[in-house]
């Protein structure tokens, strides 16, 4: 099979849907199917802007938009277009609704293919990097990550509380939830002794974690009030922290304010065998996300054999329960995370008794088995899938441009479609 990916954000920048990417493309290469990928560049990535390198086009992007990580791309040219022309394509998977997802939506009508999307984000809570300033903007980002689902002919939803959140939302589209797969290969080895001793860690503190991006959309503030409870309460605990973002500087203030700044190690981003050893080193990962749509890091903190803490969210209920760590309600106060957290800590049989269900829960969620599960997805959206319009070949020039207006007006109805929907539920609240 030959797969075509558009997504705003690749390697070498760190993010979930960044690793999703990479992951799930692996998987596929390794399985015997080609996979292109058109992404941003970004600094540090390999290859010219327009030319194929090792499978992946980088198309010219802005660095670092609105202050955040990411890369927003510039207009794609005709040369996108023509390199693309000289291949072919069983399928187009689109990993974003907007920006390169809109010219993910032209290519699958040009050469009349299936359009798959991933729903990886509640795009919702993100809207802070385009504007804090108006309260219709996360409206209106779901709004547009709906209407841009139902151009689509197959969605993947990366669990089965976001395939429910996107059908309330009015998601018509097929769905099948398959979850981005954890390389289960990678934590094979993972031992906690050997794990601190690499990352010089104190051997027997109690020790509580956290991996992922330090920003405003995963509830930093809440969990820093709760880890900083804990840390008080006990000064041979310790938090380490991998991972960093524009929320990194204000976390170390206060814990300086706090007077816990030497208690918490910062780990910095980490890839590969270091990242494993820090899931590894932790007694406890601590999640409080919000906006995640499965929670990758749980998955991956499981893997290790980590019993994980976090409050329930879209994604999280999924994962996280009772058996494996503790799942606990959205309402909670901080302090009683904090006091949940330290019960485990103070309880080595509790902690104990949870490793083997973390591990078994993490399997479920192997790349191989959602690789398996993405293949079959596509081979059945192949299937049942019709073009809009059926290629003419005695007046290719026609029907080309007969199915270039097709696309740019679905786009531009999806569009209008979701500033209609915004105004109109704001109109009903008011």
């Amino acid at each position: 099979m030959n797969i075509l990916m558009f997504t705003n954000t690749y390697l070498p920048h760190v993010g979930g849907v960044a690793n999703s990417v990479s992951q799930t493309a692996e998987v596929l290469r390794n399985a015997g199917h080609r996979v292109i990928i058109v992404a941003p560049e970004f600094e540090g990535s390999e290859g010219s802007v327009f030319t194929l390198h090792e499978d992946v086009i980088r198309v010219p992007a802005m660095q670092n938009y609105n202050g955040s990580d990411f890369s927003v791309r510039l207009p794609v040219p005709f040369a996108l277009t023509a390199l693309l022309d000289e291949l072919s394509f069983d399928l187009v998977h689109s990993h974003h609704p907007f920006l390169l997802g809109d010219t993910a939506v032209r290519m699958a009508r040009r050469y009349q293919v299936p359009l798959v999307f991933t729903h990886h984000t509640r795009y919702e809570q993100y809207t802070h990097y385009v504007s804090e300033q108006s309260s219709l903007m996360p409206q209106f980002a779901a709004e547009l990550a709906t209407e841009y689902a139902n151009l689509c002919d197959a969605i993947v939803a990366p669990s089965t509380s976001i395939q429910t959140l996107i059908r309330e939302r009015g998601v018509e589209s097929p769905i099948d939830v398959i979850p981005t797969g954890v390389v289960m290969s990678r934590f094979k080895d993972a031992d906690q002794k050997t794990a601190r001793e690499r990352l010089n860690l104190p051997e027997d503190a109690p020790i509580v974690g956290h991996v992922g991006r330090l920003a405003k959309e995963k509830n930093l503030e809440y969990l820093s009030e709760a880890m900083f409870r804990l840390l008080k309460d006990d000064p041979q605990r310790r938090w380490i922290i991998a991972g960093s973002g524009p929320s990194e500087n204000h976390i170390r203030e206060t814990a300086t304010k706090e007077g816990v700044a030497d208690q918490i190690i910062w780990l910095g981003r980490l890839s590969g065998q270091d990242l494993v050893d820090a899931y590894a080193a932790m007694d406890l990962f601590v999640f409080s996300s919000q906006s995640e749509t499965q929670g990758m890091v749980v998955s991956e903190a499981m893997a290790a054999g980590t019993p994980v803490v976090a409050l329930s969210a879209p994604g999280v209920d999924d994962v996280v329960n009772n058996d494996n760590g503790l799942l606990l309600s959205d309402s909670t106060p901080p302090e009683t995370f904090a006091d949940k957290c330290a019960e485990l800590l103070n309880d080595r049989d509790a902690l104990s008794q949870r490793q083997q269900p973390a591990l078994d829960t993490a399997e479920r969620f192997s790349d191989r088995r959602s690789g398996e599960l993405l293949l079959n997805w596509y081979q059945q959206t192949i299937d049942w899938y019709e073009p809009d319009t059926l290629r003419n070949e005695e007046f290719p020039v026609l029907d080309n441009l007969t199915t270039k207006l097709q696309a740019e007006w679905q786009l531009l109805q999806q569009k209008l479609s979701a500033v209609s929907q915004t105004l109109i539920d704001d109109k009903d609240v008011s």
